[in-house]
């Protein structure tokens, strides 16, 4: 809806210009991916394809930068505040790594700054993207099933501004969730904003029941990173979600889909893997499922190493 000009309350207007920011970055972020990638420490290089031995205790444990989630009231005031699920934290912990939380904010210098101290940064779960960002022809309907974070889409803006430092300054990125598709609309990609009003074929993907459950199975691409840290060609996965990936951003490929063609993983294609030194993203959560099983387990420590790996090439 086209706001008045001079009319518009604050929050209004700090919406309008967030939207505006955030499309711009969209297109920058996609015209990026004609230029040549730039060289850079590669762990794609590392990997062997069917064994990987990792350092859980490692003197200097690389720090991982975490993207938050925002809640509109926190325990403590009830002001709007970050939240960061332990699981997150314990997974990346239990692999040798030490989580950090990035901060509320949209300045741009101040997450530089931030992904220049970490040694890779991890994306996580949370409320739908703005949908003005990838489909402005979005039908009313399902505009309806869409809930966006609770603070007028800064948390949008910061994650584009987060994923663009990213590959600026060439660091691991794991991304699960939300942070899955935030990545694929950041590249040019879109996502299916309610996969049971637009693929009603598709099985219920949001088992918030079984949360922490496996609850069906994904297929893995048999080059792939994902198949490679594993050691499997088939990965069962808990499911949490409501949207996926459509249209798959042009630097990405999918390597992981359900029975019923929801793309699950996705990473680089071999043309841009120099762009940064590890990238994985995936609809799923395993780091609720780290407790219980080994290939998701694999998925942490591999992230992990390769932020070892980030770290040593600072030194």
């Amino acid at each position: 809806m086209k706001i008045a000009e001079g009319r518009a309350s604050c929050p209004q207007r700090a919406a309008a210009m967030l939207n505006a920011s955030k499309f711009s970055l969209c297109l920058i972020f996609a015209a990026r991916w004609r230029q040549s990638a730039l060289p850079s420490l590669s762990f794609f290089a590392d990997m062997r394809a069917q064994t990987f031995t990792f350092c859980t205790l490692m003197k200097s444990p690389p720090l991982i930068l975490v993207s938050p989630n925002i809640e509109k009231k926190g325990d403590e005031f009830g002001d709007l505040s970050t939240s960061l699920s332990e699981t997150y934290q314990q997974a990346l912990m239990r692999a040798g790594g030490i989580p950090m939380a990035l901060p509320a904010t949209v300045s741009r210098s101040v997450i530089a700054e931030c992904v220049s101290r970490c040694d890779g940064v991890l994306l996580t779960g949370g409320e739908d993207i703005d949908p003005h960002i990838y489909g402005n022809g979005l039908a009313q309907s399902l505009r309806k099933t869409v809930t966006v974070t609770p603070d007028g889409g800064a948390r949008d803006l910061r994650e584009l501004l987060l994923i663009d430092e990213v590959f600026r300054q060439h660091k691991p990125l794991l991304a699960i969730c939300r942070g899955h598709q935030v990545l694929n609309v950041a590249l040019g990609g879109t996502l299916f904003a309610d996969i049971r009003s637009q693929k009603p074929q598709a099985q219920n993907h949001r088992r918030m029941d079984k949360r922490s459950q496996v609850v069906h199975e994904v297929r893995l691409t048999a080059d792939s990173l994902l198949a490679k840290i594993t050691g499997a060609r088939k990965l069962g996965v808990n499911s949490t979600h409501h949207q996926a990936v459509e249209k798959i951003a042009p630097p990405l490929r999918a390597v992981a889909k359900s029975d019923d063609d929801i793309v699950e993983g996705l990473e680089l294609k071999p043309g841009a893997l120099r762009s940064v030194p590890f990238l994985l993203s995936v609809q799923f959560h395993p780091e609720r499922l780290v407790d219980r099983y080994e290939a998701h387990r694999a998925i942490f420590r591999a992230f992990n190493r390769a932020c070892g790996l980030s770290r040593k090439s600072k030194i």
